[in-house]
């Protein structure tokens, strides 16, 4: 199954994509399943059709999907429901640890959902779908760009928070904790604790394999203009950080003359699509040179209310590839649908284009004396950059985004000896310690 993950910019028209990517999909034979986390009128008026609840107490991710169109249907997550459901099973499950530390736990009625439950059920949802296994392709009305990147690394920070709080030594020590309790005086941590690790360890791996397979992408969506061109820069490279796919970028609400045909006689106008151009052409250039579909949508005078908005929205569309780009034949028409690219040809066989990569080492110990050590990251700026060594790991930092990557093994035995930002990659040097490198005979 296919997944694309649609985010942008706040306001940049991310439901509006998402939904469109869905019907084009839809109107050529595919099963889709548009899900949403939008609670406010946006999703409904774009699709033009309801979004039921689940029912009280059913424990539903999402209501009954709603058919927007043959062939697709949509839902909008339910992240209240979700939280309540698992702060309950929690509770149930440290009721001996409420009893250790006298503490009383919360009644149903109190249980009101907190900051950050919304990620969750969303990457919970993500991962239901997939177990379903009824649809071709899942879109995903993902949250804002920044918060989209920070919710794509969570799962794998959890799990590591969950090693180094319990690790894997200390639960193979259960049969002890009853001796230790009698020789501490205090109780030792319930077997649920344990068992409830366990249990969350399972689940986020499974929504990590979600989001690093091989047919999940991100499809990023902006307005064109000088603000957009910097935060799509530092978001990609931080969506490269994390290992995250860019199949397309879809410039929105393109006005008359931003694409370069003639300019509206309406010197207002004319000049804001200027401005597009300028940024449209930068990104334009930036994501077609690593292979990113680019993709058009005009504005359409008024904003995109149901399927025939959407439907005109989807056969206005334009979209290129690098082979279009370097002088290639291109076609218009379709969302992001070209021969040898674009959505449909992804759902037949994602071929990797705009794919990020993941750390490689290269071998330079003949002519250098240095293992070099290099990571992707398209659209990064020298000064965002940050990297800190600890122990086997590596800390890399693109502006406020962060990951903790393991180090291999050869590079374990070795100095940091220099890095530098070349061709859009960290390439770090690593010269080996010669009191723990292996000496030749």
């Amino acid at each position: 199954m296919r997944t694309v993950l649609v985010t942008g910019p706040g306001g940049a028209g991310r439901t509006t994509a998402a939904a469109a990517t869905a019907l084009a999909a839809a109107r050529e034979g595919r099963r889709v399943l548009l899900l949403t986390t939008d609670r406010g009128p946006a999703p409904e008026a774009v699709l033009g059709t309801a979004l039921p609840a689940p029912g009280p107490g059913d424990g539903a991710l999402w209501g009954p999907p709603a058919e927007a169109a043959p062939g697709l249907h949509a839902a909008r997550i339910a992240t209240g429901e979700h939280f309540q459901d698992r702060a309950r099973d929690l509770q149930d499950r440290g009721a001996s640890l409420f009893d250790l530390l006298g503490a009383s736990p919360l009644d149903p009625e109190e249980l009101t959902e907190l900051p950050g439950a919304e990620p969750l059920a969303l990457l919970t949802a993500l991962r239901a779908a997939h177990e379903e296994r009824a649809w071709d392709l899942l879109v995903a009305d993902m949250p804002p760009l920044h918060a989209t990147v920070r919710l794509l690394g969570l799962p794998e920070q959890l799990r590591r928070y969950l090693r180094r709080l319990l690790p894997a030594e200390r639960q193979a020590a259960r049969a002890l904790r009853p001796m230790l309790a009698q020789l501490a005086g205090v109780p030792m941590p319930a077997q649920r604790l344990y068992e409830t690790a366990e249990r969350l360890e399972a689940e986020l791996a499974a929504v990590q394999d979600v989001l690093e397979a091989d047919g999940t992408t991100v499809r990023l969506v902006a307005e064109p203009g000088p603000l957009a061109v910097g935060e799509l820069r530092l978001a990609r490279a931080a969506l490269a950080l994390q290992g995250c796919r860019v199949d397309a970028l879809v410039a929105n609400r393109l006005l008359p003359g931003a694409t370069g045909d003639a300019a509206p006689g309406d010197p207002w106008l004319a000049a804001l699509a200027a401005e597009q151009l300028t940024a449209h052409k930068t990104l334009h250039e930036e994501f077609l040179v690593d292979g990113v579909t680019v993709c058009e949508l005009p504005h359409l005078g008024r904003g995109p209310r149901g399927p025939h908005d959407l439907a005109e929205l989807a056969g206005r569309a334009r979209s290129t590839t690098i082979g279009v780009a370097a002088g290639g034949n291109g076609s218009a028409g379709g969302f992001g649908v070209i021969p040898g690219g674009g959505l449909t040809d992804e759902l037949d066989g994602w071929n990797g284009a705009g794919a990020a990569g993941e750390p490689a080492v290269e071998d330079r110990l003949a002519t250098d004396g240095v293992l070099l050590w290099r990571l992707p990251l398209p659209g990064a700026a020298r000064d965002e950059l940050d990297l800190l060594r600890r122990g086997d790991e590596l800390i890399v930092g693109v502006g406020p985004f962060r990951r903790v990557l393991p180090l291999p093994s050869a590079l374990r035995r070795c100095t940091v000896s220099g890095a530098g930002l070349r061709d859009g990659a960290l390439c770090v040097r690593f010269t080996p310690d010669p009191d723990l490198w292996p000496r030749s005979s």
